[in-house]
């Protein structure tokens, strides 16, 4: 690991590790009455998968927010109160801040607005203005700054992370936003990463999952195509020897001629590389930043 980024890693690690469990503070408790009726009685529904569903809420006030279900009724409910408050210091530009909680009826996390709405809706609503080429390299870098935060500045690493355009939430500037993450096991543990820890920079087999999901989203990204839907032929496709002689087929039509074809290369290089690593890859999500750092130009978008 650099020693730069050892040097900040080191007091950020100290300053979690004097951060135990206990009540849940400063974090908002919302009613299930209110929460229900901003979701329009949960019929809102964003996303769904097997850990529970996520809705879109408008409250009263004219807020915005993001409800996730929580489907284990049988957490026992200070494990649930646990991960709020782990969930609750998480602090990163392109993961989506927790804004308080409801439990009753359901176990609910309320997220912060989301303007945009999720990346799947941009590539697949016909309605929606497509995402220009800038954008769409600057969501790629976004979850990977996020998965460099989550694996790198946090003791012990937090891996249990769904990352596709379902859940792959935009703000108002189109940056990228984790909107599904766990910290927590059943029995209201940290998920923790057996026989490795943040200084190996995350190459076992725990990681080998991200980094393949990682590889399937920068392929989305490229061809508006969206794995969800179970198509096989993207993956055949980008594993096969001679991908750039159709590579022109699979661009997703919406770019147009408005993209840097260098600047595509690189990121189908990388989805290849991510797509084929298997349980154990032999690169990092460290390096496919500083990968990107180098080979992709991401401008400063304003805060």
């Amino acid at each position: 690991m650099d020693l730069a980024i050892r040097k900040f890693k080191l007091p950020l690690l100290a300053w979690l590790r004097r951060c135990r469990p206990g009540p849940v503070l400063f974090i908002k408790r919302f009613s299930y009455k209110d929460i229900k009726r901003a979701t329009d009685g949960f019929h809102w529904i964003i996303y769904s998968n097997s850990h529970g569903a996520t809705y879109k809420a408008k409250f009263g006030d004219g807020g915005v927010a993001l409800i996730k279900e929580i489907s284990d009724l049988n957490q026992e409910k200070e494990v649930f109160y646990k991960q709020v408050q782990l969930l609750g210091r998480l602090h990163h530009r392109h993961i989506l801040a927790l804004r308080g909680f409801s439990i009753g009826h359901k176990r609910l996390l309320v997220f912060d607005n989301i303007e945009n709405g999720s990346l799947k809706e941009h590539l697949n609503d016909p309605l929606r203005t497509p995402l220009s080429w800038r954008i769409r390299l600057q969501i790629a870098i976004g979850v990977v700054a996020a998965l460099e935060y989550l694996l790198l500045f946090n003791d012990p690493p937090i891996y249990h992370v769904s990352i596709n355009s379902s859940n792959i939430m935009l703000d108002e500037n189109f940056n990228a936003k984790l909107s599904d993450i766990s910290l927590l096991s059943s029995n209201g543990d940290y998920v923790m990463m057996p026989h490795t820890s943040c200084s190996k920079d995350c190459m076992g087999q725990e990681c080998g999952n991200i980094i393949y999901q990682l590889g399937v989203l920068f392929l989305e990204l490229v061809t508006g195509q969206s794995s969800e839907k179970g198509d096989a032929d993207l993956i055949q496709w980008i594993q096969q020897s001679r991908i750039r002689n159709s590579m022109d087929n699979m661009i997703d039509p919406d770019l147009g001629n408005s993209y840097d074809s260098r600047e595509l290369k690189s990121l189908l290089a990388v989805a290849k590389l991510c797509i084929g690593s298997g349980d154990k890859p032999t690169f990092s999500v460290l390096q496919i930043f500083r990968y990107f750092q180098k080979k992709v130009y991401i401008p400063q978008c304003p805060q």
